[in-house]
């Protein structure tokens, strides 16, 4: 059982930056891959970023390819994203998601789910 804890989230000019976190209890946190998604109202769950379990493989949505950075630290059981030049069609809850296997983008894959953190970008 992994339990996922997100925080960082807020209210930001449009062109400004935040820092999400998704702290992770366990002791095999490095045996996962890591994914965020957001998710806007009315909308479905999208993908937005994933990373490998030594962190040393990401991809990203191309609607966040060099603006967002998902990076983890094993060694503090945690997942960033990094989250730059922001719009305001970036305003969403942001999820971030524990994988075992080959999810990638895929969010009906991922294992264990955090209970979301509000992003909201303002024009």
């Amino acid at each position: 059982q992994v339990q996922l804890v997100e925080s960082g989230g807020g209210l930001v000019q449009a062109g400004g930056s935040l820092r999400l976190s998704c702290a992770a209890s366990g002791r095999t946190f490095s045996r996962y891959a890591m994914g965020w998604f957001r998710q806007a109202p009315g909308k479905d769950r999208e993908f937005v970023a994933t990373i490998s379990g030594s962190g040393d493989s990401t991809y990203y949505a191309d609607s966040v390819k060099g603006r967002f950075t998902i990076s983890r630290d094993n060694a503090k059981n945690t997942v960033y994203l990094q989250m730059n030049s922001l719009k305001p069609e970036d305003t969403a809850v942001y999820y971030c998601a524990a994988d075992r296997g080959n999810a990638l983008t895929r969010a009906a894959l991922y294992d264990y789910w955090g209970q979301g953190t509000q992003v909201t970008v303002s024009s």
